[in-house]
C-alpha cells in the first residue's frame, strides 16, 4: 500500500477502497487493530485522512471504534452470520422480484454475460488452491449485481451490496477451509434460468437455497469454529490462513 494517491482520487478514497478491500479479502483479520499514524504512514496520506476513511468504514460495519482503543477491524460471530444471511435473503427477493418485473432486454442481456464470463473463470487461484481467484471473486460480484440491476429501487440496491459486501468478507475468511463438492456453477444457472423466465417465486427460492447453501459451509467451517474462550461473548476465532 505504499503507491501515492493520484490525481482526481482524494487521500480519504484511498484510505477506504485500500482497508475495504483488505477486510473484505481477508487479508486483514477480524479484530486486527488499525494504528492511525502506522496506515498513514504506509499510504503515504495525511492521518485526517485516515480518521475519515476510517469513519466511513464504520458507517459499513466494517470497523469498530472504541474510546480510548482506537480502531479495529470489526469482528465475526455465527450468530452474526446468520442474522446477515436472513437479512441478505429477504433483500435479494425482494430486488430480484422488482428486477424481474422491471427489467428490460438490456438487463436480461447483462445477466448472460455475467453468467458466461463467471462460467469461464476458475474458482480457485491456481498457485494457492486452498484460496478464491481474486478474478472469480469479482466474477462473482458481478454476476449477483447484474441479476438485481433491473430493480429501480435504489434504497434496495445499496442494501443489497452491502450486505453483499459483507457476505464475502464471510466468504473469503472461510476459503482455505471450505472445500467441499458443491454444484456452484448449477446454483447460478438455475437462478439465471429462473430469472429469464420472469419466474418470481422460483428466482426466489432459489436465491434463499444458494444463500443458504453458502451460509451452512461457512458455518462448518473450523475457521469460524467457536473456541471455548469465545463461546461465552459468541465472537468467533478466526485463524490466519
Amino acid at each position: 500500500m505504499s503507491e501515492r494517491p493520484s490525481r482526481g482520487i482524494s487521500q480519504t478514497r484511498l484510505v477506504y477502497e485500500r482497508l475495504r478491500t483488505a477486510i473484505v479479502g481477508g487479508r486483514l483479520l477480524p479484530g486486527s487493530k488499525l494504528n492511525i499514524a502506522a496506515l498513514a504512514e504506509e499510504i503515504e496520506v495525511s492521518a485526517g485522512a485516515v480518521r475519515e476513511g476510517l469513519a466511513m468504514l464504520e458507517a459499513e460495519a466494517l470497523v469498530v471504534s472504541e474510546p480510548a482503543r482506537g480502531y479495529r477491524v470489526s469482528p465475526v460471530s455465527a450468530v452474526e452470520l446468520l442474522h446477515l444471511v436472513k437479512a441478505r435473503i429477504e433483500i435479494e427477493k425482494l430486488c430480484l422480484a422488482e428486477a424481474i418485473r422491471h427489467g428490460d432486454l438490456d438487463w436480461e442481456g447483462g445477466i448472460v454475460s455475467a453468467f458466461h464470463r463467471l462460467s469461464r473463470v476458475a474458482e480457485r487461484d491456481p498457485e494457492r488452491p486452498s484460496q478464491l481467484s481474486a478474478e472469480w471473486a469479482q466474477s462473482h460480484g458481478e454476476f449477483h449485481r447484474a441479476l438485481v440491476a433491473g430493480c429501480p429501487n435504489q434504497w434496495l440496491l445499496r442494501m443489497h451490496q452491502i450486505l453483499y459486501q459483507q457476505s464475502e468478507r464471510y466468504r473469503q475468511l472461510s476459503a482455505p477451509l471450505s472445500m467441499t463438492e458443491r454444484d456452484v456453477k448449477g446454483e447460478h444457472q438455475a437462478l439465471v434460468d429462473a430469472v429469464l423466465h420472469r419466474d418470481i417465486e422460483s428466482a426466489q427460492a432459489l436465491i434463499a437455497e444458494h444463500l443458504d447453501n453458502t451460509a451452512q459451509l461457512l458455518l462448518n467451517c473450523p475457521h469460524l469454529a467457536l473456541s471455548p474462550a469465545d463461546d461465552a461473548s459468541g465472537k468467533v476465532a478466526v485463524s490466519p490462513a
